[in-house]
């Protein structure tokens, strides 16, 4: 029988903060978006006092202060690096895994794995990493994503993992399913379903494939054979080539001169060049925008984009700061509070297939570039890089003093970078 299983780490981004911070065992613990908007990621104990997923912060202030609830700006260097060491020790234990997400992974099983083997992995990953998981096993990946919502919701039960191939009762936990807690089905889709007189699982496991087929079309056949054990879902080992890369993020205070956008933008750049470079790609096109805050209504509005196809394709940090500058330049209007910048860059090509025009400057042998990657790899990572380009900017005040921009985002609660920054490393006290 073929038997994939679904690990996902419980509240990622609230359990990676309790990994160093043991006094948050307990307590309800909230994550936020960039800049400090709304609540992403919730423990159990923030869920049990109401905090819905999605609220703004503002909203929930009363509740967080009367409950002492903890609240943490958004580490995503900390996650990703996290999800890292979870996902090695998921990939030493099976023939083949897809990183689905960066807090959940489909894994082939092999024959002999039982359900005891996934009750020690889960306790393996927990005393590595310190993240809990859950985890679920079917005959497909949407089975598996359908034990695995089982194995979390009856976590007192099933202790975190739950094997729906060797379930006494598969047609319970169909029947107490509703269409909407499948993987794959949204709320227009359950719209639709509800329309057939199909309300759960079960109801859409034995519903008649041809009227499935005509009114879902094969997105809706597809769901249904895997509901029915039929594979149609393999797995992807390798992630599908990249189409584009894009960076951009909201300041944290209103921006207006064209210097701190052109310091934003080059940030931008640098972090979408690198991650091109990360994947062995070219750049053929870039696109730059501008955006001001839509939901000011009594501001002026201003939201422009412009592109550019390069003369010939590129993955270099200088060149493509050069292009953006001259971009950015071309769509800036004095006058307007910007709320954003961003940059596409589009049309990428494999490096190693690439064929140079015949009047195409030689590359040099050093690639200056993947050097300070590599440097900013080993001293900090990507995303806080220690070798920066003076386009953008310093941390530094006239005055010698730190100076926070206005368009860096607000990251008021953040915790240390512990796994990634030797300055932040936890510090163990005897």
């Amino acid at each position: 029988m073929n038997r994939i299983a679904l690990v996902d780490c419980n509240n990622f981004f609230c359990s990676c903060e309790r990994v160093f911070n043991p006094a948050l065992q307990g307590k309800p613990v909230v994550v936020l978006s960039n800049n400090d908007g709304c609540i992403i990621s919730r423990s159990e104990e923030a869920k049990a006092i109401g905090i819905p997923m999605g609220a703004p912060l503002h909203e929930q202030q009363e509740v967080i202060r009367k409950h002492g609830v903890h609240v943490f700006s958004s580490n995503y260097t900390l996650y990703g690096d996290m999800s890292a060491r979870v996902m090695s020790i998921l990939r030493d234990e099976v023939p083949a895994m897809e990183v689905y997400s960066i807090d959940e992974a489909f894994l082939q099983l092999p024959n002999n794995f039982s359900e005891e083997h996934a009750r020690a992995l889960r306790a393996k990953i927990l005393q590595w990493t310190g993240i809990p998981v859950c985890i679920g096993i079917g005959s497909t990946k949407l089975l598996a994503k359908l034990a695995n919502r089982h194995a979390k919701k009856n976590k007192a039960l099933t202790g975190g993992v739950f094997d729906l191939t060797h379930y006494w009762d598969p047609d319970g936990i169909m029947a107490e399913t509703p269409t909407d807690g499948l993987w794959g089905v949204g709320k227009n889709l359950a719209l639709r379903l509800k329309g057939m007189g199909i309300k759960t699982a079960l109801d859409f496991q034995h519903a008649d494939p041809a009227a499935i087929r005509k009114s879902m079309g094969v997105v809706g056949e597809r769901l249904f054979r895997e509901l029915n054990g039929i594979p149609c879902l393999a797995l992807e080992e390798m992630p599908p080539d990249r189409k584009g890369v894009m960076a951009s993020r909201s300041f944290g205070s209103p921006v207006e001169s064209l210097e701190e956008l052109e310091e934003a933008l080059a940030n931008h750049v640098a972090r979408a060049s690198e991650k091109v470079r990360r994947f062995g790609l070219l750049v053929t096109r870039m696109e730059v925008f501008l955006q001001t805050n839509r939901f000011k209504k009594d501001e002026p509005q201003y939201s422009p984009g412009i592109g550019i196809t390069l003369d010939r394709p590129t993955h270099s940090t200088s060149e493509l700061m050069i292009a953006a500058r001259t971009l950015l330049k071309r769509i800036y209007r004095p006058g307007y509070l910007y709320k954003k910048t961003g940059i596409q860059l589009v049309n990428l090509v494999d490096e190693d297939a690439y064929q140079p025009g015949l009047f195409d400057t030689p590359k040099s042998r050093i690639d200056v570039d993947k050097i300070v990657d590599e440097l900013n790899r080993r001293l900090g990572d990507p995303k806080n890089p220690v070798i920066t380009r003076a386009s953008q900017g310093t941390e530094r005040s006239a005055s010698g003093g730190s100076e926070r921009k206005a368009w860096k985002m607000k990251s008021e609660r953040h915790s240390p970078h512990y796994t990634t920054d030797w300055n932040e490393l936890p510090e163990a006290k005897g």
